[in-house]
């Protein structure tokens, strides 16, 4: 019996290795931290940047949310990251002007991370070409063979003519960059696309037309319909107490061959984020979407 244990326990110790896991969950936020240096760019936020943005990581941690992105995260980095707790956290590329602003936090690890700027930027009606702004890509890895490619977006803010052409050429090169890394993938795509489906001109249905993804707060709150060019009848408060208003943080999705995935929850989350008398963190309602995923 005695040695009937000493070979049965080291079989056992190799169990969890073996069975590969074929489905689970996970959720993803996307969040513009206001991150620009208070001098430049005060957000209209209340309270000190550098004390908001530590609240900001200490309540990354607290909700253990598994894939967070962040967009300017410039000059206040190294306080989000000492006040967060994820394993797995992509470096800084800079404050400004030198980064773009844009970070990753994950529960879970990743590869092939790579930033791209911009082929197209825009100073007429805000300082877009001010910090090399762009989007990055990963590869995240939730499981034993289950990998989802992941896209952290910032594009050109502003309604003049040259930066709507700026913003629709910013999510045209997205779209092309996935066309050609993410054949037969599943993907992720979230970020401050600075785009409405009510702007004249804006082209957020992009992904859907020519990469085959589903926008969450489409599915998920209105049905999968868009709403009507030409109106800003849906502009969001902040924090929004409902999700039928339109932000232009938003969360693209599509599943694969391999790996299917399903958005099961879309919220503004703004309200998990405040300060603790009540005032916002930032100037952007963070966007919060829960998915399960399938191995094929």
């Amino acid at each position: 019996m005695h040695s009937f244990s000493i070979i049965l326990l080291p079989l056992l110790s190799l169990l969890p290795s073996t069975i590969s896991q074929t489905s689970g969950t996970f959720n993803a936020m996307t969040f513009n931290v206001a991150g620009l240096p208070a001098i430049l760019n005060d957000n209209g936020v209340p309270g000190d940047k550098t004390a908001n943005t530590a609240r900001i990581g200490q309540l990354f941690t607290q909700y253990n949310i598994s894939l967070i992105q962040v967009q300017e995260d410039f000059n206040y980095h190294a306080t989000l990251y000492a006040n967060d707790k994820h394993p797995y956290r992509t470096a800084t590329s800079g404050g400004v002007p030198f980064g773009s602003g844009l970070n990753t936090l994950s529960n879970y690890e990743f590869t092939d991370f790579a930033r791209v700027k911009w082929n197209t930027c825009s100073n007429i009606d805000s300082a877009d070409c001010l910090t090399p702004k762009g989007f990055t890509f990963m590869r995240v890895k939730f499981a034993e063979g289950v990998s989802i490619d992941a896209y952290n977006l910032h594009a050109d803010a502003g309604t003049t003519a040259a930066d709507t052409t700026a913003r629709a050429s910013n999510l045209r090169q997205v779209s092309d960059y996935i066309t050609a890394h993410s054949i037969n993938n599943s993907v992720l795509v979230f970020g401050d696309s600075n785009s409405r489906y009510t702007r004249t001109g804006d082209i957020p249905s992009i992904f859907s037309t020519a990469n085959g993804m589903k926008d969450a707060w489409l599915e998920l709150v209105r049905g999968g319909v868009a709403p009507q060019a030409g109106t800003d009848a849906l502009l969001c408060d902040n924090p929004s107490p409902n999700t039928t208003c339109e932000t232009v943080d938003k969360m693209w999705y599509r599943g694969s061959s391999a790996v299917e995935l399903q958005a099961q929850k879309f919220q503004y989350a703004g309200n998990m984020f405040l300060q603790e008398n009540g005032d916002v963190l930032s100037d952007h309602d963070p966007v919060l979407v829960d998915f399960a995923w399938t191995k094929v």
